[in-house]
């Protein structure tokens, strides 16, 4: 896949559509289209409206200074002078004391230097923008409880793309914390309604170029918070498991896993930081992949933790759904700095997928199974030997470190959050693109919403605050540090075999716990993570290797088991490949079938 042009700045200056123009598409943006299939206002969670939204993304940025009227000449600066006081409180939140006289005198500079910054801000400089596929777009409309009766959906739409492609005739969903310029975005947290990018994300461009039709975004645990292995949900409530809807889908990309497995769509793109496309794939019997770290970009889509431990990949009910999917968005993208030189233009994954698994190595990882439920490692097991009867070689592998790698992805995933928290960065450091409107919208949270986040957010972001004040950033630094130590030991282990094999999560998905007064809902939260569905999935965010996700069949009680498939890095069509000789080596229709 080549890398893309820059589009001229009048690329998404205004997003037209027949009935109107979106809010936050545009410095013009103004009135809100009626629901398309019933002319009035569409419905929206609590009671309140797309009309809110809009009146929300208008104010929010005119308060941001992003409005059209804030670019005039001789308009009042947008900043505030501030008083003695002020810069004495300030600086000492920095840890900086000053006198009272020492403060008058670095107020002189400042308001100086401020007075810089506002001309800078309001100065008419062209800003080239993403490029952007399918400008004339329908909004889209928040769809009924009888519309979605799995509530897996958080917006629809429908968004046509090219006219021919390895997407097309593919329905395609986004975890909505993906960009899709003019249409709301809510991260799965009511601290973040009304927000509307005015830019896509670099995935959804390349699925548009394939041709592939968009057809809504899937709800999703709040900020990406929990594996949704328990109580874990986000603030649009708790997407049902369609092969038991008594039972968690998992998450954080939860409406993701449970529309694809209802047949709902097609394909749709999760998030994962730590298991968040896996494990609900995993819960419902479907497949999800991570691709190797920096394959797909990660550009445009919602702040997770920590930029090491971000992926982008899709979720399918086959393989070849899969496989397509990446190969239409696999490739370097100059706007994402995860995107290294060591990243391909673009990766065949089709052209070798039926190839088959004869004089592969399939390597068992033993410590894998750890506290796994017997169904589970039964299933997983018996996956195996339909490898070994298509002609794949079987051994055990150990790599003790598979445990320890937890807390080193921990660290990164608080640490990581809470500078982004504070910094309201989406790439820091680096030259890129920097989405202005989603950098607002995380300032705007944390300075005054902070209140409003999950309490597992809550927990990690105190937790890293007090590493930082303990440790002065040596846990992240050390995190960091040490993670070619880890990613030796799985390499050392790929030398011999070609794929690595275990239980995607050690357990089938937990029944939905539902407490009853707010503190035991506060406590199910902070529990969410630490019931073992990720102790599987985290290593390889931290690592890097691609993982895959495939259903291998259900428990006794009609619960999908999953098997996760690990490679050497950017082997992504080999562990595809294997993938497709067990899916074509199956009854694969019984085993991803929804009875429920």
């Amino acid at each position: 896949m080549e890398s893309r042009p820059r589009a001229p700045h009048s690329a998404l200056q205004v997003l037209r559509f027949p009935d109107g123009v979106v809010a936050g598409a545009g410095p013009s943006a103004t009135r809100c289209p009626a629901h398309p299939a019933t002319g009035s206002a569409p419905h929206r969670a609590g009671g309140s409206t797309y009309v809110r939204s809009v009146t929300l993304q208008r104010r929010t940025r005119r308060e941001a200074g992003l409005s059209r009227a804030s670019f005039s000449t001789g308009e009042k600066p947008m900043y505030s002078v501030p008083d003695v006081d002020e810069v004495v409180a300030v600086a000492k939140q920095l840890g900086i004391h000053l006198s009272a006289d020492e403060a008058v005198l670095y107020r002189k500079h400042l308001t100086e230097q401020l007075s810089q910054l506002d001309a800078f801000v309001q100065a008419r400089v062209e800003e080239p923008r993403p490029p952007m596929v399918s400008p004339g777009r329908e909004p889209g409309w928040r769809p009924s409880p009888h519309e979605d009766p799995l509530n897996a959906w958080m917006w629809k739409c429908r968004i046509e793309g090219a006219a021919e492609g390895l997407l097309k005739g593919k329905t395609i969903s986004f975890k909505d914390h993906i960009a899709i310029a003019g249409m709301p975005m809510s991260f799965g947290s009511f601290a973040l309604d009304g927000f509307i990018p005015d830019f896509d994300a670099t995935v959804v461009t390349r699925v548009l170029r394939a041709g592939g039709t968009i057809i809504g975004k899937n709800v999703m645990n709040g900020l990406s918070g929990g594996f949704g292995t328990g109580g874990a949900v986000g603030d649009y409530g708790r997407p049902l498991n369609p092969h038991n809807r008594e039972h968690v889908t998992g998450g954080s990309s939860s409406g993701s896993g449970a529309a694809v497995a209802a047949r709902q769509v097609d394909i749709s793109f999760g998030g994962d930081q730590g298991g968040s496309i896996r494990i609900p794939a995993a819960f419902c019997g479907i497949i999800g992949h991570k691709p190797t770290f920096g394959l797909v970009s990660h550009f445009g889509i919602g702040f997770g933790s920590d930029q090491s431990i971000d992926y982008t990949g899709p979720m399918t009910r086959t393989v070849e759904d899969a496989a397509a999917a990446l190969e239409a968005t696999a490739g370097y993208d100059p706007y994402d700095p995860r995107s290294t030189r060591d990243v391909p233009t673009r990766m065949d994954v089709l052209g070798r997928l039926a190839d088959g698994v004869g004089g592969l190595r399939i390597g068992v990882l033993q410590e894998g199974f750890d506290d796994a439920e017997h169904d589970v490692r039964e299933l997983v097991l018996a996956a195996v030997d339909v490898l070994a009867k298509a002609g794949a070689g079987v051994a055990k592998v150990s790599i003790p470190a598979h445990h320890a790698i937890r807390t080193a992805q921990a660290a990164l995933t608080g640490e990581g959050a809470l500078a982004l928290f504070k910094t309201g960065f989406f790439g820091a450091f680096t030259r890129t693109y920097y989405p202005g409107s989603i950098i607002a919208a995380i300032n705007k949270l944390w300075a005054s919403q902070a209140d409003v986040l999950a309490p597992r957010t809550k927990l990690s972001l105190i937790a890293a605050e007090l590493s930082r004040r303990n440790y002065h950033g040596g846990v992240y630094a050390k995190a960091q540090n040490v993670r070619p130590t880890y990613i030796k030991a799985y390499d050392a282990a790929l030398a011999d075999v070609d794929v690595l094999v275990m239980p995607t999560c050690i357990m089938t998905a937990p029944k939905n716990h539902r407490p009853g007064s707010y503190l035991e809902a506060v406590e199910d939260n902070l529990l969410s993570a630490s019931r073992g569905g990720s102790r599987n999935t985290q290593p390889f965010n931290y690592t890097g290797h691609p993982a895959l996700a495939l259903p291998v069949g259900k428990s006794p009680a009609g619960l999908p088991v999953s098997m996760q498939l690990v490679g050497r890095f950017f082997d992504d069509p080999l562990v595809m490949r294997v993938a497709y000789a067990y899916q074509h080596a199956t009854d694969w229709d019984k085993i991803i079938g929804v009875h429920a």
